[in-house]
């Protein structure tokens, strides 16, 4: 009896060490999030120690952990139509609202979810909950993309998929069996997702013999770079949770099929350095200094090697594609975007990318709106329905969800 008194303020003590970390005083939940984060860390090494003892990929064992736990199976409610469809080879779920008798045509989002390129679902109730609310709110038909993931695919299939997926709810025929308006889609998505809805509305901006294009863009704290893991937004929340530095930049070497043992030099933005002669003529186009505002750049310095590594482009000339880079994009392509929403969040490694992202679309004549929230971080968005409710979840999601409605 005495041990115990010893050992369960010990091991209260080890919890609360683990689970606690500094954040800026502005964060909505700061405890909440300690303890999404906290127990996310902790899924992520057990994962890991399956991964050593090779009995699974450890990203297989974990989106089998979030989808097991999480799926939701295809049932329609009273209000909203849920059904699993194929669109060119490729996995979709379509929300559909009730009918209105003075109404024929519905608007609708293409909606491409999050998670790394590797993790997650359009059937996962994170998702499912959003898109319902997406579709009863707008009065709108959503299609979720079920794209393929890492470690079963790296890019560009992704890209293919959501590319694909996309085109083939476009044709007339399609639009027609469901509804829509083909003067109202948006494409939108979240991280990931946003990366490949950004890189999907420029692919489409370049196919002229497309008879529907979208009206709108949304995208959600967007992975738009890997070009510089040294912006003001990834040095100032290197370790923020959720989404820390090293874990984004991992995301990117699974995404293009990379080795880990690259990181380091990811990271000290060796891949892009002075002598790199392929990475020259992209600068310009990712010059955060002339392209955020002074309250995000604060006093951090450009982190630009002299003599880098050339080699490592060579090797993954992904880093440098538009299709998964789509801020590299040229001014020319960026012209042809159609009217833009962005989301950024302070405590994001990716808020920078958005930022610029938005920037850039402006100078081009796009008609652009960033939506800049201080006391968020990644992901919350999805983040909106018990035990991981956050107010910012709600804030970010009826925020875009405003302005889906005024534009759409």
């Amino acid at each position: 009896m005495r041990a115990a008194w010893v050992l369960l303020p010990a091991l209260a003590a080890l919890s609360a060490y683990y689970v606690y970390l500094p954040l800026p005083g502005a964060v909505s939940d700061p405890w909440k999030l300690m303890l999404l984060d906290a127990t996310f860390r902790a899924v992520q090494q057990t994962c890991h120690l399956i991964h050593y003892l090779r009995l699974s990929h450890h990203l297989i064992a974990l989106n089998y952990l979030i989808c097991t736990f999480d799926k939701l199976k295809s049932v329609s409610s009273e209000d909203i139509k849920i059904t699993d469809a194929v669109f060119d080879g490729v996995e979709v779920r379509v929300f559909e609202p009730p009918a209105k008798g003075d109404e024929s045509l519905k608007r609708s989002v293409v909606y491409i979810h999050g998670g790394g390129w590797a993790l997650a679902s359009a059937r996962t109730s994170l998702y499912n909950n959003l898109c319902r609310i997406m579709a009863e709110s707008l009065n709108a038909v959503v299609v979720s993309v079920e794209y393929r993931l890492v470690p079963e695919v790296c890019f560009p299939e992704q890209y293919h998929d959501a590319l694909r997926a996309t085109k083939h709810f476009l044709q007339p025929d399609v639009l027609a069996e469901y509804s829509v308006d083909p003067s109202r889609i948006a494409i939108s998505g979240d991280s990931a997702g946003g990366n490949l809805a950004a890189a999907v509305c420029q692919q489409l901006s370049k196919e002229e013999n497309l008879t529907v294009t979208p009206k709108l863009q949304a995208l959600i704290y967007p992975v738009l770079q890997a070009f510089d893991f040294n912006t003001p937004s990834y040095q100032q929340n290197m370790n923020m949770p959720v989404l820390p530095r090293y874990v984004m930049i991992n995301y990117w070497i699974d995404y293009i099929n990379g080795n880990y043992d690259l990181a380091h030099e990811l990271l000290v933005n060796n891949h892009t350095a002075l002598n790199v002669g392929r990475a020259l003529s992209f600068r310009a186009r990712l010059n955060w200094t002339s392209l955020l505002p002074p309250s995000f750049k604060k006093s951090y310095k450009p982190v630009v090697q002299t003599t880098g590594t050339a080699a490592i482009v060579e090797r993954l000339p992904a880093l440098l594609d538009v299709r998964a880079v789509p801020l590299l994009a040229d001014d020319a392509t960026l012209a042809r975007q159609p009217r833009t929403y962005v989301l950024t969040c302070e405590n994001d490694v990716l808020r920078d990318d958005g930022a610029m992202y938005a920037k850039r679309l402006e100078r081009a004549g796009v008609p652009v709106t960033l939506d800049h929230f201080l006391d968020c971080f990644h992901g919350c968005m999805i983040f909106t329905v018990w035990p991981t409710d956050f107010s910012a979840g709600v804030q970010t999601r009826n925020s875009y969800i405003k302005w889906l409605d005024e534009n759409l």
